[in-house]
């Protein structure tokens, strides 16, 4: 994936928000805001190649030409407050349009062209019409606004998606062998199952593979999710982009690089990305419907009573004035700004929406699905109970000697156990005779007796605890002494957060984990989850998502790199903020705050942009309808239809600016 293609295929919709990337997480100055499917190939440079027949230019080269045009419409409104002759005007008007205006009128002219009608056509031929009838500067103004309007919305996201192929990170490129005695670095491409490789502390494995040599812990949150690092030794099956611990192991490959576990997540990343593009932007949709509707109109009234007898010249004018009055500038304006104002709104709450498209998902939603480590809970492992089989020995003591045995471990459980005893301000006992022994526990004497401290394997046969949740043991002289059980910290917030989307009429509130039913489940209950999915692998996710989505608008909100395929198959993926680059690049929003309390929320706010942009449009039609209907009668003067255009048109800019101040 390092040196990909990215190839978008575009709505024709002209608009400079599509000349960003569809995926996005801000870095480049425009946003998607039409359907794309798109395949993702490579490109470490984000270079873009696009169906349109025309290059955008970068973003400063954009500004010149709205700046030039602006500059030109200044200089025809001075020329007509000096008395201009009209043959100075037009070309003033008409460079000033087409300065703004000259990539919307080629889409335009194309749609025409393929026989598809969008809002670029609408807008081009409202223009022309304008011109014919003699409202030059009004072509001009209607041009400017939609420019303006477009790199709006472009700036509305700040940056586009990276390549997706930043996701390659979990997957190391190269392997360690023993290649004629020495180690030597290999592309892991070349190597084959059955392989012997070496996997030094620290480092990601590359394949799938079995342990053969060697002992160490393994970090699976990336690739499972599961928080709590496990042993690994001679014989325990290891999945590439697992993170070794401290020890140095040898690894048998069963599996070739394109097979192994962390290639499949890219490639279910990438299938998904592909599978949920094709969705239609709201504004073309409805202009699609529309514009058909306003020509065949416009052009009935100019033909009808002409082929009964009626006078040519009084019967075009009134096709052209309903042309007018009909131009959709109001909604194809106020529309993208009620979603990137509802956009720019939420960013100031912490929650950054990529495109128009997902603030139409989030409003429709009636499931959100939640992974569990670092989303529901913070990710930092705690001391959750702790167990004495000793009446005389307290918790206290037992938290305490654990501490003191693990005081040199740099192990996540041994951390959260010291962590736990200084909070409680705990003395630990002085222990001697330390010795640790690789995958079993920590020995050490106190006053003559033998402690150990360590995982199950050092309970034996004889040893039953006490909850079957408890990780760490402490054994004296062969007895069970006390038993700690760790777990994730559930975030504070969420709770009331997923109480709160139900009172939204969110019907299915579910959790997706790689983590044990034991240690999932009353996490699920404590939050007021309703549906719990736990053991899960990546693709076992995807599978499980698509069963609760079926063919409802659904949410999904993760933090690993594990969470990039569901996701990508997701109407609209959050990524926690504190979460992993690959799941920020693959996720639609960014709770930028870390935390769960924007969700409602922004839930409120876009649905708020929904009916936003369905009221100008009701009020946009119902203006419009009026005015034509004055205008088939000849009652509706010219300056009505340009009324009804541009004075419609802020109307709704107005009611849409609205939102920013939710």
């Amino acid at each position: 994936m390092s040196g990909t293609n990215h190839n978008h295929h575009h709505h024709s919709c002209g608009c400079k928000a599509c000349s960003a990337s569809q995926g996005s997480v801000f870095t480049s100055h425009e946003e998607p805001c039409c359907s794309h499917s798109h395949e993702h190939e490579s490109d470490s440079e984000e270079k873009h190649h696009h169906s349109h027949d025309h290059s955008h230019g970068e973003e400063k080269q954009d500004y010149k030409w709205l700046i030039l045009s602006l500059l030109l419409f200044a200089a025809g409104v001075v020329s007509s407050i000096f008395n201009a002759p009209i043959y100075v005007l037009i070309p003033i008007y008409a460079l000033s349009a087409l300065a703004a205006g000259h990539e919307i009128f080629l889409e335009g002219v194309k749609t025409i062209v393929k026989l598809k009608i969008d809002e670029t056509t609408l807008l081009t031929i409202a223009v022309i019409a304008a011109f014919c009838i003699g409202e030059y500067p009004e072509a001009a103004i209607v041009t400017i606004l939609f420019e303006i309007g477009e790199i709006l919305e472009a700036k509305a996201v700040a940056r586009s998606r990276k390549n997706i192929a930043k996701l390659s990170n979990i997957r190391p490129d190269t392997a360690l062998i023993i290649k004629n005695g020495k180690e030597t670095t290999v592309a892991a491409e070349e190597v084959l199952t059955g392989t012997e490789i070496i996997v030094k502390p620290h480092n990601r494995i590359p394949l799938d593979g079995i342990i053969t040599e060697g002992f160490t812990t393994l970090d699976s949150s990336a690739i499972t999710g599961e928080s709590i690092p496990v042993s690994g030794e001679k014989g325990t099956e290891v999945l590439s982009g697992m993170l070794n611990g401290d020890g140095l192991i040898k690894v048998k490959t069963t599996k070739e690089l394109s097979q192994s576990t962390a290639s499949r997540i890219l490639k279910l990343v990438e299938d998904a990305e592909k599978s949920k593009s094709n969705e239609e932007k709201f504004i073309t949709r409805f202009a699609a419907v529309y514009t058909p509707i306003v020509l065949v109109v416009s052009l009935l009234i100019a033909v009808i009573p002409i082929i009964l007898g009626g006078e040519p010249s009084v019967w075009i004018y009134r096709s052209l004035t309903c042309l007018v009055a009909s131009c959709p500038c109001a909604i194809v304006i106020s529309v993208p700004l009620a979603f990137y104002a509802g956009i720019g709104r939420a960013t100031k709450e912490g929650v950054l929406i990529k495109g128009g498209k997902y603030v139409e998902a989030i409003s429709k939603a009636d499931c959100f699905a939640f992974d569990k480590t670092g989303t529901i809970t913070t990710g930092k492992l705690s001391v959750s109970k702790v167990i004495s089989h000793v009446p005389e020995v307290t918790e206290d003591d037992i938290l305490a000697l654990c501490a003191a045995c693990e005081v040199n471990s740099s192990h996540p459980m041994a951390k959260a156990i010291l962590e736990s005893a200084k909070n409680k301000g705990l003395v630990l006992p002085d222990l001697e005779n330390y010795k640790e022994k690789p995958g079993f526990g920590v020995y050490a004497e106190k006053d003559g007796n033998v402690l150990i401290c360590g995982g199950k394997r050092i309970l034996g046969n004889h040893n039953t605890p006490a909850d079957k949740n408890s990780k760490v043991f402490l054994i004296e002289n062969g007895k069970l002494l006390g038993e700690i059980s760790l777990s994730d910290e559930i975030r504070e917030e969420a709770k009331s957060v997923i109480g709160e989307l139900k009172s939204l009429g969110i019907k299915t509130a579910a959790m997706l984990t790689g983590d044990f039913q034991s240690s999932a489940k009353p996490i699920a209950e404590a939050v007021g989850i309703n549906l719990l999915k736990s053991d899960l692998l990546p693709q076992e996710k995807v599978e499980e998502f698509s069963k609760i989505k079926n063919n409802r608008v659904c949410c999904y909100v993760g933090d690993g790199i594990n969470d990039a395929p569901v996701m990508a198959a997701a109407d609209c993926s959050f990524a926690m903020g504190l979460g992993s680059e690959a799941a920020i690049e693959t996720a639609d929003a960014v709770l930028s705050g870390g935390n769960l309390s924007p969700l409602p929320k922004t839930i409120r706010l876009c649905r708020k942009v929904m009916n936003t942009a369905k009221a100008n449009i009701i009020f946009a039609i119902a203006v419009k309808v009026i005015v034509v209907s004055l205008g088939v009668a000849g009652f509706a003067p010219i300056w009505l239809a340009v009324l009804a255009d541009t004075g419609v048109s802020i109307l709704c800019i107005f009611n849409s600016i609205r939102l920013l101040r939710t």
